[in-house]
């Protein structure tokens, strides 16, 4: 499970493809942006979709930055979550990718739990990517 989340990770924020190497691919950060209110609505829908108690789910820190990769627009989103799920209730660290060429389409690209090695992968690649969320437990 662990090796699956860095994978999706680095891939997801990366940009990065087993194909011919692209000339933009380095640079993993974002511009900062504020999270509009239409903007958390999308993330909030779609992360709630994948939680199997959605009227549990209570949102912490969320950050978000675009940038444009291949010439395509992507708003990534880094933040938490606290929802009761089979293990119990705790806060999962989120990172995931709004569309706005595609009508706002919604991608949950990692989502963690409550371990701590999942808030260290989460947190670092969203630090990477200039979205330290501020969450003690996640070290940052």
């Amino acid at each position: 499970m662990r090796k699956v989340v860095q994978l999706l990770l680095a891939v997801s924020l990366c940009g990065c493809v087993a194909a011919a190497p692209r000339p933009d691919t380095g640079d993993q950060r974002v511009n900062p942006i504020p999270i509009s209110l239409a903007l958390e609505e999308i993330i909030t829908a779609g992360i709630r979709q994948r939680l199997p108690d959605s009227a549990s789910a209570r949102f912490g820190t969320m950050l978000a930055g675009e940038r444009k990769l291949d010439g395509r627009e992507e708003i990534v989103v880094c933040g938490t979550v606290n929802a009761k799920t089979s293990s119990g209730v705790g806060d999962k660290p989120f990172i995931a990718k709004v569309y706005p060429d595609a009508a706002s389409h919604f991608e949950l690209v990692a989502m963690g739990d409550e371990t701590e090695a999942a808030r260290l992968q989460i947190g670092g690649t969203c630090r990477a990517a200039g979205l330290p969320i501020l969450d003690p437990k996640m070290h940052l």
